[in-house]
């Protein structure tokens, strides 16, 4: 039995964006921060809040993947010039993750705890948005990285490409789901040092897919100069 070309697309884009996603999101360390930022809400509050910060994490994945592009091209940015800088971002993005995991803790710690106290609301929903889902979980770098890979595929099977980028977002979001539910059991399991290690481990297969997309704009650029000679 054949498999059909866009069922074959679709997976190779999922496999592609699922570990880049979940590397710069990288729900297992945000979720002991997490568990400080809803230290103030009751258990069945913060699955609430945690079940609310996956679905807006992953709209605005899928937004960023579905529109990004457009929105690059309505400004004129080639897809070539998208990868480079999208490749070089990711890339960047990886190596302060690798070579150091605590700068980037902290970063994300400032974004919800404010003079050493969450930032708290009497309503967990108020607080959903922002600062949790967006800049905490899904921000700038996240963005960047949805984009990007956005680029990978641009002709007949740009459908099946993006659908399996969707679904990626859609994994990754799960997991932001299940790990800040289960922020407390995975923070006594994995603690300050075994989070550490799987961040370095998260941002040297980052670091990979940053240095894949941005070669796949280098070899564009090459290619479209090559058939302007010819």
């Amino acid at each position: 039995m054949t498999i059909p070309a866009s069922v074959l697309v679709a997976r190779d884009s999922f496999l592609l964006a699922f570990p880049a996603l979940f590397s710069i999101v990288n729900p297992l360390g945000a979720s002991i921060i997490f568990l400080q930022a809803a230290s103030g809400h009751s258990g069945p509050e913060r699955a609430a809040l945690a079940r609310t910060v996956a679905a807006y994490s992953f709209i605005l994945l899928v937004v960023s993947i579905w529109a990004g592009s457009v929105v690059l091209a309505f400004f004129g940015v080639s897809i070539n010039a998208l990868r480079v800088s999208g490749g070089l971002v990711v890339a960047v993005r990886a190596w302060s993750m690798l070579q150091s995991p605590e700068a980037s803790e902290q970063k994300r710690q400032k974004q919800v705890i404010q003079d050493g106290q969450p930032v708290v609301s009497p309503h967990w929903n108020d607080i959903a948005f922002f600062p949790l889902t967006m800049p905490f979980t899904v921000g700038p770098g996240s963005i960047s990285v949805a984009i990007a890979l956005s680029s990978g595929e641009n002709g007949s099977h740009y459908l099946a490409w993006e659908t399996g980028l969707s679904a990626a977002a859609a994994a990754v979001a799960v997991v932001v789901w299940v790990a800040y539910a289960y922020a407390e059991r995975l923070t006594a399991m994995l603690g300050v040092t075994g989070t550490r290690i799987l961040s370095r481990l998260a941002a040297l297969i980052l670091l990979t897919i940053g240095v894949q997309i941005l070669a796949g704009g280098i070899l564009g650029f090459a290619t479209a100069f090559y058939h302007s000679l010819h």
